[in-house]
């Protein structure tokens, strides 16, 4: 009886540990999902494709060099969410399905009527152009092919097409759509263009990668000749695209895997990605030779600091101990959706020998580390999640010239070197400055041309503020308001032949929020696509007659600016 009763219990929890896997398990169900263009499927996009500072988390549809092609829902359901944006998805609809999926659809012009008086109503009633709204279930349903919008150019856009998603509606999760089984044809194999080798006995960032050329043949490459290294340890990265068939598209890689000696070590794979973590991407490439103007280089190998990440571990990280003096021979597979696949070889061997190295200056920080450095006049804290590697953290003060500066310039680190997370900087003002006129401050990053500002906080007589990227900081007094900017509009003004009313905004340090709009004391919504240009088209929200329209707008010291238009209707 005790065996059986054993044999029953150890059955029972076999049984429930596969289920269980079973619930984890990621399906693709082929032929759910339909094309939501009526025209065929060609992508300028596909998923996991390689942008600054994020995965690519969907494909991207052609639409025939044009807007407003119908969209349809790629399978029943019901409208879940739409959202309204500057830049990112522009204009953008979710829609939930039966078997536990949301599609989504971005970069839109219209949405059905029905759908945008909905969205005015809601914007209305919230004072507010850019929202995320959620849908109740019953209001929209919709059947597979049911038009919803139309194509457009919306948001983050650079041309006409359609962002399309796939998500696990549960954890908002993003899945490869390419796995779904659409009518995409692909014959062709991913094509490598260069190889690089690092020695991992040093941070990533702290070096240039040893770069080696490769010779392509039809579903293989190879270095031109065995590799010799000097140190111990070293990993691989590569450059590698992949298109589809009929297509000319540079796209990004579905695979890649590393063998050493015919041992699997580890591999990436681009099936399923969460917005959370789409910054990774910085710790996936080689982050330093991309941002110095080099290739884009896939790492091989998962970076210390890379969490949640892309990468199976199959006997090992993917750095390479070579130490033992013997020839290793490497094959590193590129494989797309389909599984077309491209192997390049090479031989690398380990030789001791004595290397120059520059000395790293600085503090030393590592990944999953609480840690900072504290200076007279400035204090950096970098958290756990901020960095990927182990890296050495350079810091040094330089007197400020300009007199709406108040403290010294503080410079910290490279602008080389990724941030998963923002870091505290804290920063003391200019001897004798006057606390009790401190609300016109902000902190002001800069590196090369590009500036970033931060409303500080003060602690105890210090300045703080949150950045994600290194460079130089300083604090900035900052009285000057932003400045609003009329397009074709002119106090008195009689605009009964004119179908909108447009204004420009700008600011000294190029931060400005709160643009607000109101029409005889009401609020009024006015589009803001792609940030640059604030449009109000009229509608019956402004009748025929005198009016008055007032605009206010504020940075980030908190300086408002408005002006006030009295024009006919």
């Amino acid at each position: 009886m005790r065996l059986a009763s054993a044999t029953s219990t150890i059955l029972t929890i076999l049984l429930f540990s596969i289920a269980c896997i079973g619930q984890n398990a990621i399906e693709y169900p082929k032929g759910y999902f339909r094309n939501p263009l009526a025209v065929p499927m060609d992508l300028s996009g596909n998923f996991g494709e390689l942008r600054p500072n994020h995965y690519h988390m969907g494909l991207d549809l052609k639409t025939l060099k044009r807007e407003n092609l119908p969209v349809s829902a790629a399978a029943d359901g019901y409208i879940a969410k739409i959202k309204i944006e500057p830049a990112g998805f522009g204009r953008a609809i979710y829609i939930n399905h039966p078997n536990g999926l949301t599609t989504v659809y971005c970069h839109l012009n219209d949405f059905t009527p029905a759908l945008e008086k909905y969205l005015k109503d809601q914007q209305y009633k919230l004072e507010a152009w850019r929202v995320l709204l959620d849908i109740p279930s019953n209001l929209f349903p919709v059947k597979k092919g049911e038009y919803i919008a139309n194509s457009g150019n919306t948001g983050g856009s650079q041309a006409p097409h359609v962002h399309f998603e796939i998500r696990r509606t549960a954890d908002d999760v993003n899945l490869n759509p390419m796995l779904f089984g659409f009518p995409l044809a692909d014959n062709t194999r991913p094509s490598v263009i260069r190889l690089a080798m690092y020695d991992r006995t040093r941070s990533v960032y702290e070096q240039a990668p040893r770069m080696l050329p490769v010779v392509a043949s039809a579903a293989a490459a190879k270095t031109a000749a065995p590799i010799i290294s000097t140190s111990p340890r070293v990993s691989f990265a590569f450059s590698s695209s992949d298109t589809h068939s009929g297509s000319s598209n540079a796209n990004g890689i579905f695979e890649g895997l590393i063998h050493d000696n015919g041992r699997l070590v580890t591999g990436f794979k681009m099936d399923n990605i969460s917005y959370d973590d789409t910054r990774y991407l910085n710790a996936h490439i080689d982050y330093r030779t991309r941002a110095t103007g080099g290739p884009y280089l896939q790492h091989l190998s998962e970076l210390p600091g890379y969490a949640n990440s892309i990468y199976t571990k199959h006997s090992g990280d993917g750095s390479l101990d070579i130490s033992d003096g013997l020839p290793h021979e490497i094959r590193i597979d590129a494989r797309d959706a389909y599984g077309n696949t491209t192997s390049i070889y090479t031989r690398v061997q380990y030789k001791a020998g004595s290397v120059a190295r520059p000395v790293a200056a600085g503090k030393i920080f590592f990944p999953r580390m609480l840690d900072g450095e504290e200076q007279a006049e400035c204090e950096y804290y970098i958290g756990e999640k901020c960095l990927y590697d182990s890296v050495h953290i350079v810091y040094r003060q330089t007197v400020a010239t300009n007199p709406a500066v108040l403290s010294a310039v503080h410079t910290i680190g490279a602008s080389y070197i990724p941030l998963q997370d923002s870091m505290l900087v804290r920063i003391k003002p200019t001897s004798g400055f006057d606390l009790s006129n401190s609300g016109n401050i902000v902190m002001q990053r800069f590196s090369g041309n590009k500036t970033e500002v931060q409303k500080v906080q003060w602690q105890k007589g210090w300045a703080m503020a949150k950045f994600r990227d290194f460079g130089s900081f300083l604090l900035v007094v900052d009285n000057l308001p932003p400045v609003i900017t009329a397009v074709g509009i002119t106090e008195g003004a009689n605009l009964s032949k004119a179908s909108r009313i447009a204004f420009t905004v700008s600011d000294n340090l190029g931060s400005f929020s709160g643009f607000r709009a109101e029409l005889d004391g009401k609020w009024l919504r006015f589009t803001n696509d792609k940030g640059r240009t604030f449009i109000y088209k009229f509608d019956e929200k402004c009748p025929a007659g005198q009016h008055q329209l007032k605009i206010s707008v504020a940075d980030a010291a908190g300086n408002i600016a408005t002006k006030t238009f009295n024009f006919t209707r």
